[in-house]
């Protein structure tokens, strides 16, 4: 787990350092998917542009989402909650 921790937050570091902006700007976020208790993905928004990505043992039904990513996060769990059968929850990584 602390292994999978430590790479989200590289990643994490690499996608802002690609986007060319600082992290804390008000318009920007990324945040941390759990569900059953583990982190499975990562939710980030950059300049109004929403991704999420997965670990690679996230759950199937939950990767599958092609959903909106609007920047409605409750809603985001809601949908993702009912998809996986339990509750999805997200949590500031970065603000």
């Amino acid at each position: 787990m602390f292994s999978f921790a430590t790479d989200l937050v590289s990643r994490a570091a690499q996608f802002l350092a690609a986007t060319g902006r600082e992290p804390g700007c008000v318009d920007d976020g990324l945040w941390t998917v759990t569900a059953r208790g583990r982190i499975v993905g990562v939710l980030a928004c950059r300049g109004g542009d929403w991704r999420l990505s997965w670990a690679a043992d996230a759950d199937p039904s939950l990767v599958r989402y092609a959903g909106t990513l609007d920047g409605d996060i409750e809603g985001l769990a809601e949908a993702l909650s009912l998809r996986l059968g339990a509750p999805v929850r997200f949590g500031p990584l970065l603000a």
